[in-house]
Parts: structure tokens; C-alpha cells; sequence
């Protein structure tokens, strides 16, 4: 069933990301392929889920996506096209990406980063318990991209190229990576755009 509702919520997902609104950052510099960035605060709708890696954003997504899609106090909808919108009852404005990934005591965190302009005051509120509101602040940090697809093999080659980059430039990091992913799963493997994130001590 999950699977079911994760492929009908993603077929009215655009086919590429190209035109989808991001959190705003500022690249403050570039060592090999590791970008370090400077993002501004924005807020998220969140799950955590006693899952697997493997497991947690294909059980995440149909509950937050059921929260964009209306399940929420006022059925406001979040529409997964570009250009943002904003218009009166109910409310429409554009799916954004990535969709992140960490872990978590106590499993996996799962995050959509709403558009910009909405707030804490303004999101609607979840109708699911378990999905959360929260204002990520303003923070710093060293972010690798990469293609192909989201095997554990692929992660982890990437999150070892991240922090070897790291050991040698000499900076120190905190928490745990986040996998961020920009693309629905039917996009091509070598057309997707992945990243990997380390919060900057």
C-alpha cells in the first residue's frame, strides 16, 4: 500500500527539478568537489520514523505528502509545480527540494522544505500527529553533489569522498550527514541530483 501511494504522489511530481524553489544559500567556498554554504533559516514539515535508511523516505513520503496535499487544518495545498503561487482559499504554492534524510534518536528524520515565505505562524497546521513544523535557523555547511542512484554503496562512496575532503582541509564537523534528494524516483539515475550534508562546527 505504501509503495501504491508513494508511486500516484509522485506522478504529479514535475519529471525534473529544474524549476523547483530550494532553500536560499550562498556558496562561501569550494575544496574539490565539497561545496561550503551559508544557508538562510526556512521552515520544514517533518517525520521521524523507526526505519531503516533504506525504508525511511519511502515511508516518510506518503505522510508528508499527504500534509502538502491537504491533510491539514484548512486543506491547504502545497502544488508540486513551479512557479511558486500564492493565491486565497486554499492556499497553493510549489513542492520544494530537496527532500532530506537523517538519523535520528530514534530513527530516521524525513524532511520537505516548505516554500519560501511560509512560516511557522503561517504553514497550516498537520492533521497527522506525527507530522511536525519546525523553523530550521540559519546555519553553515559542507554539502558533496552527486548522480546516480540512491543505493547505500553510492552514499557512502560520496560521504567518505566528503569527509576525507574535510580531514584534509583540516574542519571539523557535527551531527549526522543528511542525504538530500532533489528528484522523484523515476527521474534517470544519471540525471538525478543527490547530495550529502555536514553541519560546519
Amino acid at each position: 500500500m505504501h509503495r501504491l501511494i508513494l508511486f500516484l504522489t509522485i506522478a504529479a511530481m514535475p519529471l525534473l527539478s529544474h524549476a523547483i524553489e530550494e532553500p536560499e544559500y550562498e556558496v562561501i567556498k569550494t575544496v574539490d568537489k565539497v561545496e561550503f554554504r551559508k544557508y538562510s533559516p526556512y521552515v520544514v514539515a517533518e517525520v521521524v520514523l523507526d526505519a531503516t535508511a533504506e525504508d525511511a523516505g519511502s515511508r516518510a513520503f506518503p505522510i508528508l505528502a499527504g500534509y502538502i496535499f491537504g491533510k491539514n487544518k484548512g486543506e491547504k495545498k502545497f502544488v508540486m509545480t513551479a512557479p511558486v503561487t500564492q493565491t486565497a482559499a486554499p492556499l497553493k504554492m510549489e513542492m520544494t527540494a530537496p527532500v532530506t534524510q537523517a538519523a535520528v534518536p530514534g530513527g530516521m528524520r524525513v524532511q520537505f522544505v516548505l516554500p519560501k515565505g511560509v512560516t511557522l505562524e503561517s504553514a497550516p497546521e498537520p492533521l497527522d500527529p506525527r507530522v511536525q513544523l519546525r523553523l530550521v535557523p540559519a546555519s553553515q555547511w559542507a554539502a558533496i553533489r552527486y548522480s546516480g542512484t540512491w543505493s547505500q554503496s553510492n552514499y557512502e562512496e560520496h560521504l567518505a569522498l566528503l569527509k576525507d575532503t574535510l580531514d584534509k582541509a583540516g574542519v571539523a564537523t557535527q551531527g549526522e550527514p543528511v542525504l538530500a534528494r532533489y528528484n522523484p524516483p523515476f527521474t534517470p539515475w544519471f540525471m538525478r541530483r543527490n547530495e550529502i550534508w555536514l553541519a560546519l562546527r
